[in-house]
């Protein structure tokens, strides 16, 4: 019946489609692998008989290029294009083609319908797996994904807490601890924190790795001296303009990422605020720009490439069937000194 609708031969991709797999589990079911559940297997094959696809000989499913997708919702910014090497490097070494995609606008992502059409024209464009980058509101795209049998793997989740979610990031929360233990020890007590979207999770953790640390320190943690709004320039020009000009301006002051540390650099200049003398600075990344601000700034190193090539190496995992090590990766992170701190005046 197939074959009197269109001339063309059945393929690969279209067994895929109809069963909802991946093109992967299909050669599996084909090849015999054990590694897929039998159902599966009798499903591929009904769709085989049905479709009357026929294998050719001029190219094996093992030859066939390999794609991983890569998502964002955010213009490219040092951590995005940070942790976009690192996915680029993998990928080449693992000979996967490498493609960029805009998801779904927000408001439409989230209905079931718009997320599988998405996920399955990712397979057909031979997509082996997905990798978000701080992608905003994706539980129905992890669902989709996942019924599909399509590998999905969060980069600093946002607005998610998906039971079928794997993610890759830093700690965060220890890396912010760690800044904030470093300030607390040249004398500082008076320690502002503006932080990223209230909604990421890497966001979150680095605000309790911060007050976690003024509590260990004795520290009452002040509300007045917490902020949150979105990882950008002008979000740390916007806060430290009005924590610098209150009564009881801090004597330090923690960013979340290192954008909002430059606008927060930016702000203490334009103000005649001497830093380190008088105000101390840090950030959070390590992203390249952090060793050429003026003072060049204290920040939390967080191995942005080796994030994308981790994300890389769970998606292939993942694709050949297998579990991966661990459904929540945390890289390790540690603190770069610089030029941007010292120690409070008249402080201890």
């Amino acid at each position: 019946m197939v074959g009197e609708r269109t001339p063309r031969r059945a393929t690969l991709a279209d067994v895929a489609a109809a069963v909802g797999v991946s093109r992967g589990t299909v050669s599996k079911a084909l090849n015999g692998r054990d590694d897929i559940s039998a159902e599966t297997r009798e499903r591929v094959l009904a769709a085989v008989t049905e479709l009357d696809y026929r294998p050719t000989t001029v190219a094996s499913p093992e030859s066939a290029r390999r794609a991983i997708a890569v998502v964002f919702d955010i213009p490219a910014s040092p951590y995005i294009l940070g942790v976009l090497q690192g996915v680029l490097a993998a990928t080449t070494e693992t000979r996967i083609d490498l493609l960029t995609r805009l998801a779904p606008a927000r408001a439409s992502r989230t209905q079931r319908a718009v997320a599988r059409r998405w996920v399955a024209e990712q397979q057909e464009s031979g997509v082996v797996g997905i990798i978000g980058l701080t992608l905003s509101a994706p539980d129905a795209l992890i669902e989709a994904a996942s019924n599909a049998d399509l590998p999905f793997v969060i980069v600093d989740p946002v607005d998610t807490h998906h039971s079928r979610m794997v993610s890759v990031g830093s700690s965060n929360w220890a890396g912010a601890r760690t800044a904030t233990e470093h300030l607390i020890e040249l004398g500082h007590d008076r320690i502002a924190w503006i932080g990223g979207p209230e909604a990421s999770d890497a966001a979150r953790d680095r605000l309790y790795g911060y007050q976690a640390a003024l509590d260990a320190a004795g520290i009452a943690v002040d509300p007045a001296l917490i902020r949150a709004d979105q990882f950008a320039v002008a979000s740390g020009a916007k806060h430290a303009r009005d924590l610098l000009m209150s009564t009881r301006p801090p004597t330090a002051i923690m960013a979340g990422d290192d954008e909002i540390a430059v606008g927060v650099l930016a702000t203490a200049h334009e103000l005649g605020i001497r830093v380190p003398e008088q105000l101390s600075v840090t950030g959070f990344d390590d992203t390249p720009q952090a060793a050429w601000t003026t003072p060049p700034l204290t920040t939390v190193h967080q191995h942005l490439e080796g994030m994308g090539a981790m994300a890389v190496q769970t998606i292939v995992v993942m694709a050949e069937g297998r579990h991966p090590s661990s459904r929540h990766v945390e890289l390790a992170t540690s603190l770069t000194v610089r030029e941007s701190t010292a120690p409070a005046a008249g402080g201890h």
